[in-house]
């Protein structure tokens, strides 16, 4: 397992320091060092960042309030040379909060705290939904999923092997899927949102497959998209 971390910190000694346990530590790939929180921002919009080293205090914006400012944050862990901050860092789930100058013993031991969450996670982020079909039990990896069709009772699952015909409801498989990789375009289909070629008028493109787009969920699926 490798996380990728960014260092965000306005300190060149800090952020000297932080580096090079980073780069000691085999379960970790430093994507970036930040001098500022508004820079951080920037890293993630760009990059996938599994985890944080965040100074608190900064200047133009807080590593607290930078936290507080993101809709979905990486893991962080605090790194700070005023330990009354640490009481406020806790309150927004911070995995450990580290008092400079650091050790490199007690970064492994933040580290740690941050790979045994990050696998929490994991294993609470399933990657694949199990139905049944022709009296067999199928395992459905999410990114292979094309798109689901309502066909009363039953929902048609077509996969990029596959089309399968699962008793139940849309609404309800629908709730088992990731929010951000699929939505709903029509009240009889449910689309992969990674495999849209492109969006005209009131239909949609999955490659050669065509599909509607109803009015009533337009809006809602074009702000997906643009995600």
């Amino acid at each position: 397992m490798v996380l990728n971390c960014i260092i965000v910190d306005d300190e060149p000694l800090s952020q000297d320091v932080l580096g090079d346990y980073v780069n000691a530590c085999p379960e970790l790939q430093l994507v970036a060092v930040c001098s500022d929180a508004l820079e951080a921002g920037q890293i993630l919009k760009d990059e996938k960042v599994d985890l944080l080293f965040l100074d608190i205090n900064m200047p133009k914006l807080s590593g607290i309030g930078f936290i507080k400012s993101l809709k979905e944050p990486p893991l962080f862990i605090l790194v700070t040379a005023y330990p009354e901050f640490a009481l406020e860092g806790f309150e927004v789930d911070a995995v450990d909060y580290l008092l400079k100058p650091v050790s490199f013993e007690r970064f492994r031991t933040a580290l740690n705290r941050a790979i045994e969450r990050f696998s929490m996670r994991k294993e609470n982020n399933p990657q694949h939904l199990m139905v049944r079909a022709n009296k067999k039990d199928y395992r459905l990896n999410f990114n292979e999923i094309i798109y689901l069709e309502a066909q009363g009772d039953y929902v048609r699952f077509i996969t990029e092997s596959q089309s399968l015909m699962v008793h139940g409801r849309l609404k309800d498989f629908l709730a088992a899927l990731p929010e951000k990789q699929f939505g709903r375009i029509h009240k009889s289909y449910v689309v992969s949102l990674s495999k849209v070629v492109y969006l005209e008028g009131n239909q949609v493109s999955l490659g050669e497959i065509k599909l509607p787009v109803s009015l009533s969920f337009k809006d809602e699926f074009l702000a997906k998209l643009h995600t």
